[in-house]
């Protein structure tokens, strides 16, 4: 078993009735306690709920740089801004650094020897692809730095900590969604989780293929790619014309994006979309019932966590090693239930590079 796989069934009660009502919806002031699922001492097998209560200010103004596969899309965009005002929360100083996109590893690379150069004491990483960067962390795990990856989960290689969504079960647990939702309808499916190689890609798909393979939804194809609008727009486009009886498109919000604008072009209303994660545009098509719906991961959140655990692990105080974002899955009957000050950065905002 994975260890994606040991935490399948812990969560399967938050989904009985199908749609999870997401927690903590309330004003901004209001955001902590945060829900979240801690895996105790890095155990799968042992998860717990927990109300999350960040420090209130750092002990000194510790250096912590971030790496970012890009900043392309309010996802991103949004991480950032919960890493900046949690910095200037606590009283720490953050550089952060993005790659440009998720084919440039090499970059991203070269930029964790500038964290490190810089003499950041905690790296927060958003990796482009943990195999690809697993050595530099096993570098800066022997030199003793703080190393929490924020978002896109690391599995095997040595880290301090990590707060990301739990991707195999949400893919599972949208899959389930997907089979009540078209109750003993036949219907073909194609996955378009993100790029290869990612590891989390293949985590989203590997949850929602095993969910497919009870019920009546027949898996087609899996499609790997850049998660992008135009390179996800030629996928689906190919799709509907190599599989004629496709009526489920799933996938990330890039693909659930460009979906509804291909299934539009070719007439096809017959068509469901579901989006693996959230951003500013899902939001919107969801409301306009054009996409089923989505599986939340608080983009915010996550970033502010990520600065918690980095400062706590930096003064020896006691923190979780791993976190995981309860999946919620987003309809348009929930969907003004949710605090989007959780999950977005306001109307506006532009992305921040340094916090000093």
């Amino acid at each position: 078993m994975t260890k994606n796989h040991a935490f399948r069934s812990i969560l399967a009660v938050a989904f009985v009735t199908g749609v999870a009502v997401l927690p903590n919806a309330a004003e901004a002031k209001d955001w902590w306690p945060f829900k979240i699922n801690a895996a105790k001492g890095g155990d799968l097998k042992k998860v717990e709920a927990l109300d999350y209560v960040p420090l209130e200010k750092a002990e000194k103004p510790w250096n912590l740089c971030v790496l970012f596969p890009h900043l392309k899309d309010s996802y991103w965009v949004s991480v950032d801004y919960g890493i900046v005002e949690e910095a200037k929360r606590l009283g720490v100083k953050v550089t952060v650094l993005q790659a440009g996109g998720y084919d440039a590893l090499p970059k991203q690379l070269s930029q964790y020897d500038d964290c490190v150069a810089s003499g950041a004491q905690g790296i927060l990483v958003a990796a482009i692809s943990e195999a690809g960067l697993a050595a530099k962390l096993k570098e800066g795990d022997a030199k003793g730095l703080v190393q929490i990856a924020v978002a896109n989960p690391i599995l095997e290689t040595p880290i301090t900590a990590r707060i990301t969504p739990d991707t195999y079960q949400k893919g599972f647990q949208e899959g389930e969604y997907l089979k009540k939702y078209l109750g003993d309808k036949k219907t073909t499916a194609i996955g378009l989780p993100g790029p290869q190689g990612s590891g989390w890609a293949e985590s989203y798909m590997a949850g929602f293929r095993d969910s497919t393979k009870t019920g009546n939804i027949k898996l087609a194809a899996e499609l790997y790619g850049e998660p992008g609008v135009p390179q996800s727009l030629r996928l689906v486009e190919d799709a509907l014309q190599t599989y004629p009886d496709l009526n489920v498109i799933w996938g990330g919000a890039a693909a659930a994006e460009a979906a509804v604008s291909a299934v539009a072009d070719a007439g096809r209303d017959d068509v469901v979309i579901m989006s693996s994660y959230e951003n500013q545009t899902m939001l919107k098509l969801v409301k306009e019932g054009k996409v089923l719906g989505f599986a939340a991961e608080y983009p915010v959140m996550m970033g502010r966590i990520s600065v918690d655990l980095a400062v706590r692990a930096l003064e020896k105080k006691d923190y979780e090693k791993v976190l995981l974002v309860a999946p919620g899955i987003v309809t348009k009957d929930n969907v003004d239930k949710i605090d989007p000050t959780q999950i977005f950065a306001p109307d506006g905002w532009k992305p921040e590079f340094s916090v000093q």
